[in-house]
């Protein structure tokens, strides 16, 4: 049975077969003996994206990878770096050094911090994040023209995002070519501080799926 540790752009967790192209962590949030989610969905406020592989370092998926036998950061997995930035997390200042000074630069140049810090950042997303109980924003058709390349939104309830001016359906698989009918309620899903560092020029991954 699959882990239940794969998030979604509204930043839930989920157990799929699919795996991601990215990990990351909220803190410490399992179960090392049952290798099972807790109640609680983070313990820190510092959401990141972490590279799959770094340094060879290898660990248990949700068992105990900290120095003293307990459970160590619990390790979440997205199907790419726009999902993850839809869910609320940011990059890695340790694994992702380059990316995260790149998506900080430009968080300084959307809010005029002449050098955000990491902290304030988290500070931040934290109340914009979905999953942390952000309220949700309800954009119309000129809004949704108007995000930048990277933006996920919710059409009835299901997530999409902007590519090169055209719209993609979401899923763990990937995207596809979004099926344009008649939309009863757009939400903006990404964080609108993220929203605003994609607009300032932050560059995410794509999962290849989104290249066809």
């Amino acid at each position: 049975m699959p882990l239940q540790n794969r998030v979604d752009p509204f930043g839930d967790i989920h157990a799929v077969t699919a795996r991601g192209m990215f990990t990351g962590n909220r803190g410490v949030i399992h179960d090392p003996m049952t290798r099972s989610l807790l109640k609680r969905r983070w313990t820190t406020k510092a959401w990141i994206i972490c590279l799959c592989e770094f340094r060879r370092r290898r660990r248990e998926v949700m068992g105990r990878n900290s120095p003293s036998g307990r459970a160590g950061w619990t390790e979440l997995f997205f199907l790419d770096e726009v999902t993850a930035l839809a869910a609320g997390h940011r990059p890695c200042f340790y694994c992702r050094r380059e990316e995260a000074k790149a998506y900080a630069a430009c968080f300084g140049d959307a809010f005029g911090i002449a050098k955000p810090r990491a902290p304030a950042i988290d500070a931040m997303l934290h109340g914009q994040r979905r999953a942390a109980g952000g309220r949700y924003v309800v954009i119309d058709e000129r809004q949704l023209n108007g995000l930048p390349d990277g933006a996920m939104v919710a059409m009835d309830g299901k997530a999409h995002t902007k590519r090169g001016g055209t719209l993609l359906a979401w899923s763990f698989e990937g995207y596809e070519p979004a099926q344009m009918m008649g939309r009863e309620r757009l939400e903006l899903v990404t964080p609108l501080a993220t929203v605003e560092v994609l607009r300032a020029g932050y560059r995410p991954v794509w999962h290849a799926s989104a290249e066809t």
